[in-house]
């Protein structure tokens, strides 16, 4: 008895060409074809009128483990049943030494209440009287059915071991017009099965153990019998080889050993050779076919794109499982899009201290990110170049306009190995890569230049020099490498924002979302976006400050350019530096792009000298701020001074000016100094913001961009500061505001009328919203775009 629970307890084996169920019955398909069949199992459903019953054994040879197997596999096979007292009945009889009903076909409508009475049946024992069952089936009929005026059918579940005759009850059922399934349980005798079952007995012949295969079967051959229908017209029936065993009980001989045998002489017993015999269970094998339905998996025609996972939903629907980058569409198109225009330059690590795993790594990843972004009109031209110990370009910026042919030049890159000369590569992609771009001959300074450096080892050589170089050519870095690098690529973007770091080789590829984000962020600013905003910085360039960390100033306000989108109609830049005398470096109008403003940023003198925040102030408010220095009417003003404190005592009155004709004055100030004057320059502790030291600086950008832009969205007075020129008063209108000129005219009272002269009448352009008044009023309108033909002139 323990040698048979050991064989019952065989598990399901999943092999490259085969199934094994409980080690019974094998199917020789591969394993995709095993899973359509499974499938396909529980999507059946039979709703022809028939009549069903259940002759379940209950015998001591099949034990109530294999009992219980049993009653889940009728269960199984209801579900695939349109259960109904016009469609499919079924019923139950239970055998073991005598037969006995459990319920007749017509007790139980529903496929729920039928189920639930299955699970009820309770295992009774006995001997396996197999014959006496059929004869009560023919004596009796179908208890509750329908008389023969639909199609019956027999299930017969058990092991096969009848102790009594069997092959002529049966015939006599099937010569009767009923269907006997002969399904197979715990170890069966499969020749008394097959002499039970109907003909083609391969077709009626199943085993219980797997219940969904089983069902399958069942469908399948009463869908070839025409009493069920296909679940699909595109499903077919198909055969497979398959194997089922059986545990037979064999003797065998074990050897000769000595005995003792008798004589027919009086006390003579001699020695003698007999042969010992063993008994042994061994598992039998019987080749045969197995008959299933496959329906066509809607994951066949593989629709799920750019890597994704196909997961089947029944017969027709499925659903994809998308890599991280794409999920645009339910078949995994790219749903990320670069729509910045910029250039975009791949800098990749190819040196053998990321070896070949890391380089391969660089590649898909690099694969799988352009893939994501680039589109048939992408704006973006992309190139690659790799070093180690040399720098090489295999790939030019622009070289190719498709994804196609972009995705097999990067696949045809090869890991060459070397030292890891980060300093080096940045020298020369500064020089070198993006030269040889055709498409720069016509829009030079239009297009910004991304560089994006793909490392896992650290430099063998400085990078801090060549990376400061790189970016004052106005080229805009971006980092990605392990966590131990942070440091190195802090040095080289010269911004942590504009560093990506990833924990494990799979959460790189979590990275191109950000990665998109950061490219895009030169062009896209993640800070004021499309508010207007005359923004000028007045920058601390003493002796006081330093060379040091005036240089650190400098960076600080080239970094947070990058927040902003540079042009006459959104944001315009100014900037002073000051020591004893202010000195304006550009004013408001002067650059009207992202890329110009960040090379005359790099241009910043240092002057030393001792510092006058007082005299820079009205320096601004006299000679920057101002109509026509190219600052415009309706938009909202910023100052923001960057000092370590110092020449600060005259610096709280010209301020207020400032801030009376509508001017804010924000105040960084690093390093000690005296909070209260501080307060007086800055007007309010939320424009005042105190760091401790120039390395911190970097932290607080957010924050500061974060303020400016709160004061971009605030009400404007159109007034302020005043647009009238040479005494002229301005004059606030509903929306809109108006000069009144004294011995002056124009739009803002910038040309003197000459004596004896009548007054000129001006001829402005029809898109113009100054209407003339009397007494030489000039009226202005407020319009949504800020920019109008008087912002643009210089007088």
């Amino acid at each position: 008895m323990n040698l048979l629970l050991s064989f019952e307890s065989i598990c399901i084996f999943l092999l490259p060409q085969v199934l094994l169920v409980l080690g019974i019955q094998e199917i020789h398909a591969d394993q995709e074809m095993i899973v359509k069949i499974s499938a396909a199992g529980q999507l059946m459903q039979c709703s022809a009128s028939v009549d069903i019953l259940f002759l379940l054994d209950g015998s001591y040879s099949i034990g109530k483990g294999s009992f219980e197997r049993s009653k889940h596999f009728a269960g199984k096979l209801c579900d695939a049943l349109d259960i109904s007292p016009d469609r499919v009945r079924v019923g139950m009889i239970q055998f073991s030494s005598t037969p006995r009903l459990e319920f007749p076909l017509d007790s139980y409508p529903t496929k729920q209440e039928v189920k639930e009475r299955i699970k009820k049946t309770v295992f009774r024992g006995g001997s396996t009287e197999t014959g006496l069952a059929l004869k009560y089936i023919l004596r009796k009929g179908f208890p509750g059915g329908r008389n023969s005026t639909v199609p019956e059918i027999l299930i017969i579940v058990s092991d096969g071991k009848s102790q009594g005759n069997t092959e002529i009850p049966a015939m006599q059922l099937k010569e009767r017009g009923t269907t006997v399934f002969a399904v197979g349980i715990k170890f069966p005798r499969w020749e008394e099965l097959h002499a039970l079952a109907s003909e083609p007995t391969e077709q009626h012949v199943l085993f219980a153990g797997d219940a969904t295969d089983a069902a399958n079967g069942f469908y399948s051959t009463l869908t070839g019998s025409t009493v069920c229908s296909t679940p699909s017209p595109d499903c077919k029936i198909e055969s497979h080889p398959c194997e089922r065993k059986t545990l037979e009980t064999v003797k065998e001989l074990a050897g000769n050993y000595v005995c003792w045998k008798g004589s027919k002489q009086q006390n003579a017993v001699h020695a003698s050779l007999c042969p010992f015999y063993r008994w042994k269970r061994i598992l039998i094998k019987h080749p045969s076919r197995c008959f299933r339905t496959v329906c066509p998996d809607p994951c066949d025609s593989q629709p799920c794109q750019n890597g994704g996972t196909c997961v089947p939903e029944g017969l027709d629907k499925y659903h994809c499982l998308c890599p991280v980058g794409y999920g645009g569409d339910i078949h995994c198109a790219p749903k990320l899009s670069l729509e910045c225009s910029v250039d975009l330059l791949f800098l990749m690590d190819s040196s053998a201290g990321i070896m070949l795993e890391g380089f391969l790594r660089f590649k898909a990843f690099l694969k799988r990110f352009l893939q994501a972004v680039m589109g048939q009109d992408s704006p973006i031209n992309v190139g690659v170049a790799q070093y180690d110990t040399d720098v090489k370009i295999p790939i030019e910026v622009g070289q190719h306009k498709d994804v196609f042919s972009l995705m097999k030049s990067i696949e045809a890159l090869n890991f060459s190995g070397g030292g890891t000369l980060t300093g080096r590569a940045l020298w020369y992609i500064a020089q070198h890569g993006f030269k040889s771009t055709p498409v720069f001959a016509d829009v030079q300074d239009d297009l910004p230049r991304v560089v994006v450096l793909l490392t896992d080892s650290r430099s063998q050589d400085p990078v801090a020099e060549a990376a400061k170089y790189a970016r004052d050519r106005g080229l805009f870095l971006i980092g990605i490498g392990s966590s131990f690098l942070r440091a190195e690529l802090a040095e080289v973007t010269g911004n942590p924002k504009q560093t990506i770091i990833y924990s494990s080789p799979q959460d790189l590829f979590n990275k191109i979302p950000e990665l998109q984000k950061r490219i895009c962020s030169i062009d896209n600013p993640e800070g004021c976006q499309a508010q207007s905003l005359d923004l000028v910085f007045a920058v601390d360039a003493s002796a006081g400050v330093g060379l040091e960390n005036f240089l650190q100033l400098r960076d600080f306000i080239r970094s947070s350019s990058f927040h902003f989108s540079i042009n006459r109609d959104v944001t315009q830049i100014g900037l002073v530096v000051y020591g004893s005398k202010a000195y304006t470096a550009f004013a408001l109008d002067t650059h009207t792009s992202n890329l110009a403003l960040l090379q005359a940023i790099n241009q910043l003198p240092f002057l030393g000298g001792s510092a006058s925040a007082g005299s820079a102030l009205l320096h601004i408010y006299g000679d920057v701020m101002t109509v026509q220095k190219g600052a415009r009417p309706g938009v909202n003003k910023v100052v923001v001074m960057l000092t370590n404190g110092g020449g600060m005592e005259d610096a709280a009155s010209p301020a207020q000016q400032l801030r009376n004709n509508g001017i804010l004055v924000f105040v960084v100030v690093i390093g000690d100094a005296q909070r209260d004057m501080l307060l007086r320059v800055a007007g309010s502790p939320k424009y005042l913001v105190h760091i401790s030291s120039y390395e911190d600086l970097q932290h607080y950008e957010d924050l500061i961009v974060e303020r400016i832009c709160e004061e971009a969205k605030s009400p404007v007075n159109l007034c302020k500061p005043n647009p009238c020129m040479n005494q002229g008063v301005c004059i606030l209108g509903p929306g809109s505001y108006r000069c009144e000129c004294h011995g002056w005219e124009g739009p803002h009272c910038e040309s003197r009328i000459v004596s004896g002269d009548s007054p000129r009448s001006l001829v402005l352009p029809p898109d113009s919203h100054m209407q003339q008044s009397p007494r030489g009023l000039q009226h202005f309108s407020r319009t949504p775009r800020h920019t109008e033909k008087y912002v643009d002139q210089k007088h």
